[in-house]
């Protein structure tokens, strides 16, 4: 017997791509892991030389598709990484003042960077940022200035309060920007995020996801009601969560086959 019909190595096989979303992060771990944090002389020629290119980069992938209401992942449902990077000898800058400078999360018309340009200037950047509806909310709230500590900063908590209808390409952008210029400091490009829609937050408190994420409460695989009869049989048997399902498949695969009868 399975879960409302469906079988339990046919849910396993649709968890199949979470596998491929944990492909994606360790993929991500090696992106990180392949910039060289830059030694401390080389960081004071860096800030001695404002010829050098700096880079803000999201390093990991947006959803297609963000909703209102909800805090900002990753498309693997990872925290949003932001580096900064040299361009020049592709070396990221992890120690000195400019490693731990603050940053701030804006929203993008998606119609910027559409023509994949990388020679944006600071002005064409700030022009192309959004702001919200007449009376409404600011478009984003929450930590949208961040602290970058050794060159990495987390955007772990940005949420969207409106929808992306309303603009002409229906879709944002997410960028990041430093705050404030320093004396002497090298020019930093900013950072731009893949292009996405915003709905509204309606339907998603019940929404599936796919592929569904490990801390994702149990319900949001397929055939698994939320409070239901199996919802709540695997809760009494403490399977909470995608991971409790999947370890205890691992583990003791009859078990979970005597949960589902």
């Amino acid at each position: 017997m399975g879960f409302g019909g469906l079988s339990l190595n046919r849910i396993v096989l649709n968890l199949e791509p979470m596998l491929r979303s944990w492909v994606r992060e360790e993929v991500e771990k090696a992106i990180l892991s392949s910039f060289h944090p830059s030694s401390r002389s080389s960081l004071n020629q860096i800030e001695a030389s404002r010829g050098r290119s700096l880079q803000l980069r999201f390093v990991n992938k947006l959803p297609s598709t963000i909703f209102t209401g909800s805090k900002v992942e990753a498309e693997d449902g990872n925290t949003i990484k932001i580096i900064l990077v040299d361009a020049m000898t592709e070396t990221m800058v992890s120690s000195g003042s400019l490693s731990s400078i603050k940053i701030e999360i804006v929203v993008l018309n998606s119609e910027f960077g559409a023509d994949e340009r990388q020679d944006w200037t600071e002005n064409e950047f700030n022009a192309s940022v959004l702001r919200e509806r007449q009376g409404k909310r600011p478009l984003v709230t929450g930590d949208v200035s961040i602290t970058m500590v050794d060159g990495v900063g987390n955007v772990d908590n940005v949420i969207f309060t409106d929808n992306s209808s309303w603009i002409r390409s229906r879709k944002f952008r997410l960028g990041a920007r430093i705050v404030q210029r320093i004396s002497g400091e090298s020019t930093i490009r900013e950072a731009t995020s893949e292009a996405f829609i915003v709905k509204d937050h309606r339907g998603e408190l019940y929404k599936k996801h796919y592929p569904p994420f490990l801390h994702d409460e149990v319900w949001r695989l397929e055939r698994i009601a939320k409070d239901g009869t199996f919802n709540k049989r695997l809760s009494s048997n403490n399977i909470f969560t995608v991971k409790d399902f999947l370890r205890l498949h691992v583990i003791d695969s009859s078990a979970l086959r005597h949960v589902s009868e």
